[in-house]
């Protein structure tokens, strides 16, 4: 019988420290996260080798106390909860107590720190677990973390590391979230001697998503709020054209925490679904704050995770709030004729640790007033005015590098109440005719909308046959002859067990004998399309995907048949059926977009067109 052996405290440490540090990224997730519960406004995060080698955290927090800073490094001591009765209420973001002792026991640690009431700070070494150094030296307030050589004492950890610019990537992901969740400390991030991103701290939660991911990102990203009995959320949606391939810009915070949820991600694409593409993912930054006790934070140790009691709620709270926010928006894309700026990148003023007070002297030198109705309220849509007070003629986004701030283009419409695709405004339109067999050209106003005829075609025969469903009230076209189809037996099985959904839909089907099966007819406004081809599809769909009885299946089948039967491209139309079907498009919810989220129609400003002739120079 092999011997019981009871491992040495250090090894215990390395083994338990698996838990929490996988990568450089977890060791700056956990330095971050205390620097922020510490009450910090400015934190530095400098990398050297993708922080293999080294890592600096840097902040202007509380600090730690001489007397608590050996305590600080013990497993399982924590200033954030006290006994189990506080994992109900977590508010802070970090709670186990494991991450200084877990971090100490894999790498070489240097800590100095200094509380506002002291007058002289500490320094503290330790490396692999083990007591190196403490000495009392001279040291701002707040606290500095180095991290040397991760993995050192642990080669078969080591060696699992990916190269270094793939784990300083997975550090820019983290410090992203970060700045995003709290845009009211300033984020600095620096890689390999660069600066990476640099927010202001000013609060303004759209500045740091156009210091991470540019103009473009930025200026489609339209403010959100909604609240209900389960919780607030605040934050930015993105306009539909600005979707993506994955999941990786749905970010949404709960209580300040950056978390992944099943029930949150599934609800904001709902919300999206009449918008975006199938296989594309929109853009968000949310913010969600709910009551402690519905949520919980304990669900894995790296914190990523969370379990919310009253999910249906959330999901329905959430999937409503998105798609109404979305339908008060003008959904049609602008065509750009013109080359886009090029940003500039000259450095932000913004308060770094130690510095808190640079950024007021600096605006006390500018004349701008700090504070929430001072620089916060000037950061974006703000046109300034000269002494006589006439206000600035900008024609487009720039950056004023010496006050940091953005300034959007200015539009001519309100995009709230005055919107293009309205039947308010039918008689204000002129359709000039049809290019290419596909698209049709419209003048309104100072506007040139361009419509896919088959984008607006399948959406309108997906309106009226989602209508006369909800009514109950679809009408049929007799196929003559029937249209007869032969299936295996599963499929035959599948096709009696949602009969009655067929028979909604419009179609009359009777069994024909040895797998056979007859379609005697369909709805109306699929006639004509190949009623085989599409009736096979639509059971291929259902083997893949099985409706359960749900009506958003319904109507993504019905996305798919009016598809199949609208207009195509390279297809000649007379004026008459431009006009019928630009009458019918008006009565619509949503014009903007087919059932499939590609859009129905994009328009070109005459600013546009005439700066391309050289018109108007800006």
């Amino acid at each position: 019988m092999p011997e019981i052996n009871l491992l040495s405290q250090s090894t215990i440490d390395q083994i338990a420290a698996g838990e929490v540090v996988e990568r450089p990224s977890s060791v700056v997730k956990e330095l971050i996260e205390n620097a922020i519960d510490a009450g910090a406004k400015a934190v530095t995060v400098e990398l050297k080798d993708g922080g293999i080698s080294l890592i600096r955290v840097t902040d202007n927090g509380c600090g730690i106390d001489k007397s608590e800073i050996k305590k600080a490094f013990l497993r399982h001591a924590t200033s954030k909860i006290k006994s189990i009765e506080d994992l109900g209420c977590v508010e802070s973001l970090g709670f186990r107590g494991e991450a200084l002792s877990s971090i100490a026991a894999v790498s070489q640690v240097e800590v100095i720190t200094k509380t506002k009431e002291e007058l002289t700070g500490i320094r503290y070494a330790i490396a692999g677990g083990v007591e190196e150094d403490v000495q009392e030296i001279g040291a701002p307030d707040g606290t500095t973390f180095l991290v040397h050589n991760l993995f050192y004492n642990t080669p078969a950890r080591r060696k699992f590391l990916k190269q270094p610019q793939t784990e300083g990537g997975y550090v820019s992901d983290l410090m992203e979230h970060i700045a995003l969740s709290r845009p009211d400390i300033s984020v600095k991030f620096v890689s390999g001697g660069q600066v990476r991103f640099h927010t202001s701290g000013n609060g303004d939660l759209k500045e740091v998503i156009y210091r991470i991911y540019g103009k473009e990102i930025a200026e489609g990203a339209v403010p959100f709020e909604a609240e209900c009995g389960l919780c607030k959320v605040k934050g930015y949606l993105g306009k539909p054209e600005i979707n993506r391939s994955n999941r990786n810009f749905e970010i949404y915070f709960v209580n300040g925490r950056f978390v992944k949820d099943d029930i949150i991600s599934k609800a904001l694409e709902e919300g999206y679904r009449q918008y975006v593409m199938q296989h594309k993912f929109p853009f968000a930054v949310l913010h969600f704050t709910m009551d402690p006790q519905e949520i919980d934070v304990n669900v894995h140790p790296s914190k990523m995770q969370i379990r919310i009691h009253r999910g249906n709620d959330m999901y329905s709270f959430l999937s409503e709030a998105v798609h109404k926010r979305l339908h008060e928006l003008e959904m049609i894309p602008e065509a750009l004729l013109s080359e886009p700026e090029k940003e500039k990148t000259e450095p932000i003023k913004a308060p770094e640790p130690f510095e808190t007070k640079r950024i007021e002297n600096l605006l006390k030198e500018e004349k701008i007033p700090y504070g929430e109705k001072g620089l916060t309220s000037r950061i974006f849509g703000f046109t300034p005015k000269d002494e006589s007070g006439t206000a600035e003629d900008i024609h487009s986004n720039i950056i004023k590098a010496s006050e940091h701030i953005v300034v959007e283009k200015p539009v001519q419409m309100n995009l709230f109440e005055e919107k293009i695709l309205s039947a308010d405004v039918r008689d204000e339109y002129e359709i000039l005719g049809q290019i290419f067999d596909t698209y049709w050209l419209i003048a309104f106003k100072d506007k040139l909308l361009m419509v896919d005829q088959h984008a607006a075609h399948e959406k309108v025969k997906y309106e009226r046959l989602v209508k006369e469903l909800q009514n109950k009230d679809v009408s049929s076209q007799l196929l003559n002859p029937p249209v007869v189809i032969n299936l295996t037996g599963w499929e035959g099985e599948l096709l009696k067990e949602y009969m009655d959904y067929f028979e909604q839909l419009g179609f009359e089907i009777e069994e024909f004998g040895s797998g056979s099966f007859a379609v005697r007819s369909m709805p109306t406004d699929l006639y004509g399309c190949n009623e085989k081809e599409l009736f096979v599809e639509i059971m291929d769909e259902l083997l893949e995907n099985p409706m359960k009885g749900t009506p958003d299946v319904i109507l993504k089948k019905l996305a798919s048949m009016a598809c199949k039967s609208a207009v195509k491209g390279n297809t000649k139309m007379e004026r008459a059926e431009m006009e019928a079907l630009i009458d019918e498009l008006l009565t619509l919810d949503n014009p903007y977009h087919c059932p499939h989220g590609r859009p129905t129609i994009i328009s070109m400003s005459k600013y546009e067109i005439e700066k391309k002739f050289k018109r108007v120079i800006s």
